[in-house]
């Protein structure tokens, strides 16, 4: 039954009942007292002023469910969750529609294009590979599903690149109380201020910070379950999932360890948790961690298995207040038993690796045009070594310890859709930073 035929039904059918009902009325057989004369011909407001209560109640109801049906069969939308409010489900605002719901399906998606050009590629030591390029990183679409106030299914399904097609999340919830749910599945990974809400009308710069992507590696998602939740100005979620893979290491940092859920090594498990306390509304400050075999029973010399323990923890804040965006955030990662991993993998994975980054923006039309077109000049600085300490013995790379200075615009005309220019500065011991301008386009619905 298509969308305009479903309405045709409900303007039909709830009419009809109403009807039904004063025609049972009119029909009822008469008193044998009253005068059997028939009476004029009354208005429709009269009739309706001279009803019994009952038939007027009942008449109410009718209309009021008539106006019922016809906004669910209308697809009308219920009022969107606010940032804040998303948050404390660990989820960005588009990514959380499925919770501003009663019931039913939910259909929400985000996407983002970026133009990358690396202008000094020549003068930082010659070819490197990286030429300018036009990409569209991410289409992306929320599907969700209300079964009742305790129940729900949120997934995201994401085409990357334009050609590759991925789950990041795909979970169900049981929202056993007002304050604590269960959750299981594909979930994100709750640490930083990025992993979890990565759609691009939600972070300032074209691109996701180094720290964001090589230290805590967004976008990180793997299967298993925990519970999550808040308490007035607390939130929480805690979760057991599977561990990284640590054959995935490199000197670049943990990226490519992440297993995404498919086909997962789960040998060792790994905890994950993070804490989020909000002081007013547009501040909040937090930490998180996660901690676990990486080995998966692969990393075996001399006949001895080694676990190579992987430890990342961060700390972090935001504030967004008078037009004021302010962010920062620290990020170590630790492995254990470093020297058998790089005995296996002939390479050196850093044995500490940290990074950190201070953001500063400020939307100057916010105080004359609030809730308007918003433009927010930015920068950030930030600093990355995924070398920070290597194991005894194990050469150091001077090209894995960047700076990066960034400093860009962003453009919102509405809400929904941003408009991202910004250039990164980039150096390092072996001079071989690239610096790069980035143009982005994003929305989300």
């Amino acid at each position: 039954m298509t969308m305009s035929q479903n309405r045709s039904w409900s303007r039909q059918l709830i009419p009809a009942l109403v009807l039904c009902t004063f025609a049972t009325a009119a029909t009822a057989q008469p008193d044998p007292g009253d005068d059997p004369t028939p009476e004029p011909v009354e208005t429709a407001d009269a009739e309706a002023a001279e009803q019994p209560p009952d038939l007027a109640e009942l008449q109410r109801r009718l209309d009021l469910l008539a106006e019922e049906v016809e906004r669910l069969r209308s697809g009308e939308e219920v009022e969107p969750l606010t940032v804040d409010e998303a948050r404390r489900y660990g989820l960005a605002p588009s990514a959380a529609a499925t919770y501003g719901r009663d019931r039913g399906v939910s259909i929400a998606g985000y996407g983002e294009m970026l133009l990358e050009n690396f202008g000094d590629e020549k003068e930082a030591g010659g070819p490197t590979g990286r030429t300018t390029q036009f990409d569209f990183l991410r289409a992306i679409i929320y599907a969700g599903y209300r079964f009742n106030d305790k129940f729900l299914f949120n997934s995201e399904i994401e085409i990357e690149h334009a050609d590759e097609v991925f789950v990041e999340f795909a979970y169900l919830d049981y929202q056993a109380t007002e304050h604590v749910g269960f959750r299981g599945g594909m979930l994100l990974a709750p640490m930083g201020l990025v992993n979890e809400f990565h759609e691009p009308t939600v972070f300032l710069g074209a691109e996701r910070p180094v720290t964001e992507s090589q230290i805590i590696p967004s976008t990180w998602r793997e299967n298993g379950g925990g519970v999550y939740g808040s308490f007035d100005r607390v939130a929480f979620r805690a979760y057991v999932m599977n561990g990284f893979d640590g054959g995935g290491f490199s000197s670049a940092g943990v990226r490519g360890g992440r297993q995404k859920g498919s086909r997962a090594k789960a040998t060792s498990l790994a905890f994950t948790g993070r804490v989020d306390v909000t002081p007013t509304p547009g501040v909040f400050v937090g930490a998180s961690l996660y901690t676990g075999d990486s080995g998966q029973g692969q990393v075996v010399v001399d006949d001895t298995e080694y676990g190579v323990r992987t430890t990342i923890f961060d700390l972090h804040g935001q504030a967004q207040i008078r037009g004021f965006d302010v962010r920062a955030l620290f990020a170590r990662a630790h492995l254990d038993d470093a020297a058998q991993l790089n005995q296996v993998l002939k390479t050196t994975v850093g044995e500490r690796m940290q990074g950190a980054y201070i953001q500063v923006g400020y939307d100057v039309l916010s105080q004359t045009n609030p809730g308007g077109v918003a433009l927010t000049p930015y920068v950030r600085f930030e600093q990355v070594d995924t070398q920070d300490r290597v194991p005894d013995g194990a050469r150091r790379s001077l090209s894995t310890d960047n700076t990066y200075l960034t400093a860009g615009v962003e453009l919102k005309p509405i809400p929904n859709i941003v408009v991202k220019l910004d250039h990164a500065w980039v150096s390092n011991d072996a001079d071989t930073g690239i610096n790069q301008f980035s143009l982005g386009m994003g929305y989300a619905f």
